[in-house]
């Protein structure tokens, strides 16, 4: 499986996920925790494609310079300060927040996991 593939699918299975858990959440928790789950996934499949866009952009050289640490350091600003105002306000619930930031770890080792079996 390519990389481009590999993005393409856990975004759109990590985005299904998120939104099928948000559905049990608003149940149990009320709009808070839909909120929370949406967002978390949300946050989590942005910070991928982020991620991967820069890591896809590096070419052959492989460097890894000031500019990535910089952008890394942004990237992971932005996702605490979207976290920060989240809780803030009382728009997220953190479980669930954290819930949805934990769907596409797992779903992208899942992914990797299929990607090795169909290799062998």
């Amino acid at each position: 499986m390519t990389p481009s593939r590999l993005t393409a699918r856990v975004t759109l299975e990590s985005s299904g996920i998120a939104l099928a858990l948000a559905l049990p959440a608003a149940w149990m928790g009320g709009g808070p925790a839909a909120v929370g789950v949406l967002a978390g996934g949300g946050l989590a499949v942005l910070d991928f494609r982020a991620l991967a866009a820069r890591v896809a952009g590096r070419g052959a050289s492989g460097s890894l310079g000031l500019v990535w640490l910089l952008a890394s350091g942004l990237r992971l600003t932005l996702v605490l300060a979207t976290c920060a105002v989240l809780f803030a306000m009382g728009w997220a619930h953190p479980v669930a927040l954290l819930v949805g930031l934990t769907v596409l770890p797992c779903n992208l080792i899942a992914c990797g996991l299929r990607g090795a079996d169909e290799r062998n």
